[in-house]
């Protein structure tokens, strides 16, 4: 699913570091070592079809490479 985030992300917290991500391995060889942290947030996503939707995003990110594979993990609003 393709989407866009609109304005900023909220409540981050930290589900895991490390070694404690499953796919840490295949992080470190397509995007290079790091402290590989896996997060999630609340935000505004636009769905290609032009829907503005509030949904929980989950995604990967490490210090100097940035926020990698972000996806939605589900929708908390009801749809329009």
């Amino acid at each position: 699913m393709h989407f866009e985030i609109i304005g900023t992300i909220e409540d981050i917290e930290t589900i895991a570091v490390g070694g404690r991500i499953r796919e840490i391995m295949r992080l470190r060889r397509q995007y290079g070592s790091g402290r590989w942290r896996k997060l999630k947030g609340i935000a505004r996503v636009r769905l290609t079809t032009g829907h503005v939707r509030r949904a929980e995003v989950h995604w990967y990110e490490a210090h100097g490479i940035g926020r990698r594979k972000m996806k939605i993990k589900r929708f908390l609003d009801e749809k329009l």
